[in-house]
């Protein structure tokens, strides 16, 4: 058996652990730069707003409605996750997380048990622990797992939040419930095409014929079709290392200038530079992209991107850094605000096994530096060392207007009681 557990409105469950005040009112967390919409309480969708609602559009809806809107808190919600996940595995050794705010389980050797009760004690823990109320689906397959969560989702009465897909009977009824694009997998496309083909539920995509499916589909729909007819072909993912490396951000601000963007490039390339020697990488090629503000149509607009080739594989942040500053200063326009860009590493091999050049090669003086400047920066917190085209003063920094304090990262944010 597998089972799929969700924590509700994960980002606003987040905010209301250490504000009670927040239960049973309309809360929303906006994304980067207090852009849009990311996470809505329940009181929220009930009001209508949308997922994804520009926050500027929003404010007068937001003060009409008394609707508490918080700035993403990705600290604090990293840290809960992660608690989290450390519960779920006291339930059982697999398990594949999946997002911030989900995990697939599977019971190997749990014939015996009782899954319904076994669920509710999984939820019932997190919540006294964490503070996070969560939803849990148990059923034979990881697909028909999520069917269930997303049963215990929408029913939460009637389920106590669990549900669990045991028999054919309960399999079919569920089946002909979920639509076809609320299947895990079918994308707006791929629904599209399947309606077009009179399959408007996960029953009628289940029906249709083997042959038919991999012939107009792939073995990844076919896979999917199996493990949504009871058939467990869908198995826990191995936690992978990485293929490729990114770094992107909306800067705080247009600029038009290549200062303060190769500034901010040099930063980017030394972040992915760091996650490179973490998971004891080196890259062959790097990516710089940048593009201007595309919602302010009346500005000129330009995106662009350069992809240089290494001669030899580094997870040095000097050498990343500087091709990655090259790359962008050949693709910068004048005249143009910039509003977002990043930096990409791939061509990923591991360290400990590369090809050799005979003639060219990285100094072998980095690799000492870069472990020293890793040690005093893990030592000290934040970024005490960086490279000189960095700003010493200057970290990347989101706009965030509405945060809410980094209760359990941050020992001067924590929560403080006051006894009479």
């Amino acid at each position: 058996m597998f089972a799929l557990v969700d924590c509700n409105n994960f980002y606003v469950s987040c905010e209301r652990v250490f504000q009670p005040q927040l239960n049973n009112t309309p809360v929303a967390v906006l994304s980067n730069n207090d852009g849009c919409v990311i996470s809505r309480s329940d009181e929220a969708k009930a009001i209508n707003l949308p997922m994804g609602a520009p926050a500027f559009k929003y404010e007068a809806f937001f003060k009409a409605n008394n609707v508490r809107v918080f700035s993403s808190n990705y600290p604090l919600y990293g840290d809960m996750s992660s608690r989290v996940m450390a519960i779920l595995e006291q339930f059982t050794p697999d398990v594949e997380v999946y997002s911030i705010d989900e995990a697939f389980l599977q019971f190997k050797g749990f014939d015996t048990y009782n899954f319904n009760d076994y669920g509710l004690q999984i939820r019932q823990r997190i919540l006294k622990w964490t503070g996070i109320p969560t939803c849990v689906g148990i059923a034979p397959t990881k697909a028909l797992s999520k069917v269930a969560n997303k049963i215990a989702r929408k029913f939460p009465k009637q389920t106590n939040g669990v549900h669990v897909i045991d028999s054919d009977e309960k399999r079919i009824k569920a089946l002909k419930w979920l639509k076809i694009e609320d299947v895990w997998g079918i994308g707006y496309r791929l629904s599209k095409r399947l309606k077009a083909k009179n399959c408007h539920t996960a029953l009628d995509f289940i029906r249709l014929p083997d042959d038919w499916v991999l012939k107009n589909f792939s073995i990844t729909e076919w896979r999917l079709k199996k493990d949504l007819e009871g058939i467990a072909t869908l198995q826990l993912e191995e936690r992978k290392t990485k293929k490729a490396i990114a770094t992107t951000r909306s800067f705080e601000y247009t600029f038009d200038d290549i200062e303060n963007i190769t500034e901010r490039i040099s930063t980017f390339a030394t972040s992915c530079a760091e996650k490179l020697r973490k998971q004891q990488s080196s890259c062959h090629m790097v990516i710089v992209m940048l593009r201007s503000d595309s919602h302010k149509k009346e500005l000129p607009q330009h995106k662009a991107s350069k992809v240089v080739s290494l001669p030899y594989p580094t997870d040095s942040s000097l050498i990343i850094s500087n091709c990655a500053v090259r790359a962008v200063k050949s693709i910068f326009k004048k005249g143009i605000n910039y509003k977002k860009a990043g930096v990409i590493v791939t061509g990923l091999v591991p360290n400990d096994n590369y090809q050799l050049d005979m003639f060219d090669h990285e100094n072998p003086k980095h690799k000492p530096l870069m472990s020293a400047i890793d040690k005093i920066n893990a030592k000290y917190g934040g970024y005490k060392l960086k490279l000189a085209n960095q700003d010493l003063e200057r970290t990347w920094k989101m706009r965030q207007e509405r945060l809410s304090p980094k209760y359990t990262t941050n020992i001067n944010e924590i929560l403080k009681v006051t006894c009479h």
